[in-house]
């Protein structure tokens, strides 16, 4: 290379530095949004929209929820992932679930692992094993033991998610027999459940638990190695004999690769600040989600450790999907 194409390349490389430097500086300068890659009404949306109001007052700037379901959630981070590397397009969403796509599917259009990076975790919820009332089971083993002598239809958000899976783990640890039923989300499972046209369901807690305080779904079992304080009462899977056993809805942002590190921190720093508003921490724990915060490169270290964990299982059940 001569000395006149890389001193061409150097100042280039300045210029883009400089760019970025000042961009970041005058950031934010417009509205935000927040691509939520699911149907509204599910955990996502509404940690999405119970952080949007303190995001906007802190950033000085609108911040737009939109919800762009599709493909197990795939679409909406493919919109986030090729979207311009500026901290205005934030992605939010269950991290354990995007960390089993680059498993599950054959032709992902984009790879979470290169084209997305960790911004916040914000909070975790259990997964809850429950039963339509008329399914006479009332702890795991009677489930188990049902699911071997009658038809049972388990509902799950869509093949391939988290709770899928964790159905699939829950399966081969108990030996439970059922059809899987995929859905475009976690609310029309739950809404076909609660009508009793599925038996069983392993969804998220957030979205989950109303229906089981209004009557309309049996509780038999937390996807968490303690109990809950909320739900103190109800047995965890892993005190009914499965130990070990922990899955959940993990609720972070992501952010294209390449955004600057110094809009990456604001926007993480605002992100664990909303989160852990009092009104907000309140309301999600009250409704069974735990304030779970991490940097973004603990962030990047979970993703990678959860994609790990799932694609052993994705092998051994030989699950793929085009």
């Amino acid at each position: 290379m001569t000395f006149t194409r890389r001193l061409a390349l150097a100042c280039a490389a300045l210029a883009c530095s400089t760019t970025m430097v000042h961009a970041a500086d005058n950031w934010p300068s417009r509205p935000l949004k927040i691509v939520v890659p699911y149907p509204p009404g599910g955990s996502s949306d509404i940690i999405a929209r119970s952080i949007s109001q303190q995001l906007s007052e802190s950033l000085k700037q609108p911040v737009i929820v939109e919800n762009k379901p599709g493909a197990n959630g795939n679409l909406g981070a493919d919109i986030v992932a090729k979207s311009s590397p500026d901290g205005y397009t934030l992605l939010l969403c269950d991290l354990g679930a995007l960390a089993i796509s680059p498993s599950i599917y054959t032709k992902l259009p984009f790879d979470p692992s290169k084209d997305l990076r960790g911004a916040a975790m914000l909070a975790y919820s259990p997964h809850l094993l429950v039963v339509h009332p008329s399914v006479k089971a009332n702890n795991l083993k009677e489930l188990v033991e049902l699911s071997k002598t009658s038809d049972l239809n388990f509902a799950v958000t869509a093949t391939g998610s988290a709770p899928h899976l964790a159905g699939v783990e829950l399966a081969r640890a108990t030996g439970a027999k059922w059809v899987y039923v995929p859905y475009k989300g976690g609310v029309q499972s739950v809404q076909d459940t609660v009508a009793g046209q599925t038996q069983v369901l392993m969804n998220g807690m957030l979205a989950t638990y109303p229906h089981v305080q209004s009557g309309k779904l049996k509780l038999l079992g937390v996807s968490k190695r303690e109990r809950m304080p909320l739900i103190g009462s109800s047995p965890t899977i892993a005190e009914q004999g499965v130990t070990g056993f922990e899955t959940g809805s993990w609720q972070g942002v992501m952010l294209p690769a390449g955004t600057p590190p110094a809009i990456t921190k604001r926007i993480g720093e605002a992100l664990v600040a909303a989160i852990r508003t009092p009104d907000v921490r309140s309301r999600l724990t009250g409704q069974g989600a735990e304030v779970v915060t991490m940097s973004p490169s603990e962030v990047d270290s979970f993703f990678a450790s959860e994609r790990a964990r799932w694609a052993k299982v994705v092998q051994q059940e030989k699950l793929q999907l085009d």
